[in-house]
């Protein structure tokens, strides 16, 4: 496929077979048989600033360090400035703390509350939306050719989402290859727990683009925006104001894409459309995953 190279080792893949991050559950399929599945888990994970309780997440448990810096990242109460000087986590009270040289101007901002599985996020959106003013996202450069090798090589990695279902997942990818695959039981926490790497690891946002699982959202596409990164694709659909947002800070936004298929609906002066449709192989049905949930 034009545009493709070898293909490069994940520098963070799904660990489907982690003993913590799953259970076998017995059950009675639709003909009355016993099934034994895969359930994925679920426990709650504190995120401290400092001194100040923040919130408490729902998670698979794996990553809480990346986790917790994104999420402060993502809400606008921790800049990239900021002078952080230590991350700890405690496995047993299940417990992150972000501590930081001075005491940051967002503390005071959130009182304690809990993200739920479901997505339904209490989230300071409105300091979200006044990170977007005077925003400028970078020209990057994107390749239909590498969003059809992206979608084949992500739908066929082993993963949390083909082993046991219930969970999102979120990819950072530059050109054609994808660099971290992260999933959660909520789209937004896998989401972070890539921006708590990137700002962990000094990786630069400008020629990144997001792959995830989940449903184009306003807060999907701010966050998206809020990182640096320029382009953001998935499987699944869009919401209106996802699509308004993302024309506003000029944000390419792809959905849709499945086997051959995918719709821009901003930013598709980025695009080079360097391979014919018909040119693509066929996935394979084994590989194709189910719809996304949630």
């Amino acid at each position: 496929m034009p545009g493709s190279t070898d293909p490069a080792p994940y520098l963070i893949a799904p660990d489907p077979a982690a003993p913590r991050l799953t259970r076998r559950l017995s059950g009675t399929d639709h003909e009355g048989r016993s099934q034994e599945v895969a359930v994925v888990e679920e426990r709650p994970l504190t995120i401290f600033l400092n001194s100040r309780e923040i919130v408490t997440a729902m998670t698979i448990g794996d990553y809480p360090e990346y986790l917790a810096l994104g999420f402060l990242l993502n809400q606008g109460m921790l800049r990239r400035e900021d002078a952080v000087t230590g991350v700890d986590y405690d496995a047993d009270l299940e417990v992150v703390v972000v501590r930081t040289a001075v005491e940051t101007s967002h503390e005071e901002k959130l009182k304690k509350k809990t993200r739920t599985s479901g997505c339904a996020v209490g989230t300071v959106f409105g300091d979200m939306m006044e990170g977007l003013e005077g925003l400028t996202l970078p020209q990057a450069e994107l390749r239909s050719s590498w969003l059809y090798a992206l979608s084949a090589r992500i739908n066929r990695t082993p993963s949390l989402y083909l082993e046991a279902g219930a969970i999102h997942g979120t990819v950072l990818c530059r050109r054609d290859q994808p660099l971290v695959y992260m999933e959660d039981v909520g789209r937004h926490n896998a989401v972070d727990k890539i921006a708590g790497w990137m700002f962990s690891e000094g990786v630069g946002a400008a020629d990144k683009m997001l792959y995830t699982t989940g449903r184009l959202t306003s807060e999907m596409v701010i966050k998206t925006a809020l990182m640096g990164i320029p382009l953001l694709a998935s499987r699944s659909g869009f919401t209106a104001w996802g699509v308004e947002i993302a024309r506003q800070v000029g944000l390419t936004l792809i959905g849709r894409m499945r086997g051959k298929r995918f719709l821009c609906l901003s930013g598709a002066e980025r695009i080079t459309w360097d391979v014919d449709p018909a040119d693509v192989p066929d996935e394979e049905h084994r590989h194709r995953r189910k719809g996304a949930e949630g």
